[in-house]
Formats: structure tokens, sequence, C-alpha cells
């Protein structure tokens, strides 16, 4: 391998890799990702530059000497990644990994929060107002912000997710202000980004809904105790794993073609009957018997390995809806 192909990281060498795979399978291969592998790679293959034929089949070497001559590295790099991000997330949460790429790591005040290690933006924000905290989680994306939050204090977690829950929108000129602070914190100016549209059930809904199950719980026995009408709002919003049988069978059908049998074997463990009568339903007959006698079979697992089976799965089905590709029923009209 030569020199300049050692060079490398990986995440390059991953970003060859999709850019010479079709548009369709790289969008395959992002599916099984994570929100922020995605904005990582996404960012090395919109950076790739001077990349040379012989470093591509070196490459492609390690992966797989099938695909060694199929390169598209460096023709229409920023198409083929929108193309690739939307058809694998969905436009709307395309967009968002899209924008983190674009504006980069050298972005100020707010923007450059979404570049930061979450322990990191906690422990820059644990000492501000509550209001403050719940603006900045709610102008992050949902995932990033249930991240920042699960760092923060537990006795803080409750009132900054009711905050955010009633939070009706910032004024721009109040936004621009926060964006200001922020700026003189890593210095420099940066404007724009987005205003009235922070907050809200939803937006507290979908931050509860990227917290593991404990940090889940314990918030949402929180807010209960405060405002029961408050909390009853967030909950309806919250698509836990039981509302999976609520779903309708086409939508479950798409759903079981996008879950890896194995991690599908896991969160079945800790299933409601209803909710495992649901899937073998939605599967072929030999596909159910075998499944049934799988989980017969399977020994004790861990709550915490089922609950995590059972994130990755809602996670995937929320990226389906996302998508338009199934639909989220049961649970308040913000899923349809």
């Amino acid at each position: 391998m030569s020199e300049r192909t050692q060079e490398l990281s990986g995440t390059e060498r991953a970003a060859i890799l999709l850019l010479t795979l079709g548009e369709s399978e790289a969008a395959q291969v992002l599916k099984h990702m994570g929100a922020k592998e995605v904005q990582r790679v996404g960012t090395a293959m919109a950076r790739l530059t001077g990349v040379t034929r012989e470093q591509v089949h070196e490459v492609l070497a390690d992966f797989s000497e099938v695909v060694e001559n199929q390169t598209s590295v460096g023709v229409g790099a920023d198409e083929f990644l929108r193309k690739v991000l939307v058809d694998a997330l969905g436009e709307e949460k395309a967009a968002s990994i899209i924008e983190r790429i674009n504006l980069g790591p050298s972005s100020k005040g707010l923007e450059a929060l979404k570049w930061m290690d979450p322990r990191s933006v906690a422990e820059l924000i644990r000492m501000e107002h509550p209001q403050i905290i719940a603006i900045v989680l709610a102008y992050l994306d949902a995932d990033q912000a249930a991240d920042i939050l699960s760092s923060l204090p537990p006795n803080l977690r409750a009132d900054v997710i009711m905050r955010i829950a009633t939070l009706d929108g910032v004024q721009p000129m109040a936004l621009s202000e926060l964006d200001d602070i922020m700026e003189k914190t890593f210095s420099g100016r940066q404007g724009g980004g987005k205003t009235s549209s922070l907050g809200g059930a939803k937006a507290a809904a979908d931050i509860i809904n990227n917290l593991d199950a404990r940090d889940e719980g314990l918030v949402m026995d929180q807010i209960l105790k405060i405002d029961e009408a408050l909390a009853a709002r967030i909950q309806d919003l919250i698509f836990v794993f039981d509302n999976l049988a609520e779903i309708d069978d086409r939508s479950m059908q798409e759903l079981l073609r996008n879950v890896q049998s194995d991690r599908l074997l896991i969160a079945l463990k800790g299933a409601d009957e209803i909710v495992r009568q649901k899937v073998f339903k939605n599967m072929s007959q030999r596909a159910a018997e075998m499944l049934k006698d799988d989980l017969e079979a399977k020994g004790p697992v861990r709550v915490s390995e089922v609950e995590a089976a059972q994130k990755e799965i809602l996670a995937t089905a929320r990226k389906l809806a996302e998508a338009g590709t199934i639909a989220l029923g049961g649970k308040g009209e913000e899923y349809v």
C-alpha cells in the first residue's frame, strides 16, 4: 500500500468506498449507521479531493476485490451525497446532516455546539439558567440534545424538558443574543439559524425518545409529579416499543425488512405478547416459527441489552417514518 493511502484515516477510506458504490447501495450502508457516524463520513465525502485511482484501488482492495473498478470519486460528490443521505435518512434528517457538513467544525455560536462532544456542551451550559439550557437543546437535533441532557445533573433534566415542552418559539432577536453569548465563549460571529420553530411538546418528546430507558422513566416521573397535564401531552407523543403493536401491517412488514434478525430476537425477549404476535403475523409462517423457536431457546438476556435493542428498532422505525416509508400511528398525529 502506498504511503499516501496509509495516511488516510478510517473515515476517509469509508468515504472513498461509499463514493465508489451506487447511490442506492451507499444509502443501504448508511441506514445501518448512527447519525453521528453518517455526519463524520459525509463530511469526509464532501471534502475528498485529489484522490488518485491508485488510492481508490488500494482502499477497495481492503474491502472487496469485486468493486475495485467501480469508482465515481470526484464525480458530482455533492449531489451524490445529498441523494444518498435523503434515501438513507429521509429529507428532514438528511437536510440537518448536510447543514452540519456544509457549515463545518469552524462554525461559531450555537452552530459550533453541533460539532462538540455532548459532555463538553453539558459542561459549558450546566451553570446557565434552565430556560437558556432549554433553548439550546431545542436548537440542536433530538439525538444530540438527549446525549447532552443525560450529562446534566438529574435534578435539572425534568425542568429543562418541561421548559422545552412549553417553549412556544423564540424571537429572532432573543436567539441572536443567545448566539452572541455562545460566540463570545468560542470567539467569532455566527448569525441566522432556526428561530420561532423551536420547542414544543413534540420537541420534548423527540428528546425523551432518544434517552435510555432508565433516564426516560426518571424524567417522566419527575414531570408527572409537577404537571400531570404536561406529562400527558408529552407522553402522547412518545413512541415506545409497545406501540409497534398499533402500526399497520404494511408498515410492520417494511420495518421488519430493515431490522437485523439478531436485534429483533433480543428486543422481543422483553416485549409484550401483543407485540410479539404483531411481529409473527407479518412474517412468513416459516420465519415466524423459526423466530418462536429461537425465542424459546434463547437464554436469559440482560434488561439493558433488551432495552438497547428496542431503542435501535425504534430509531429505525422513526427514520422510516421521517422518510414517509411507514406510518407510526396510535400515539399522536405528529407521527402520521
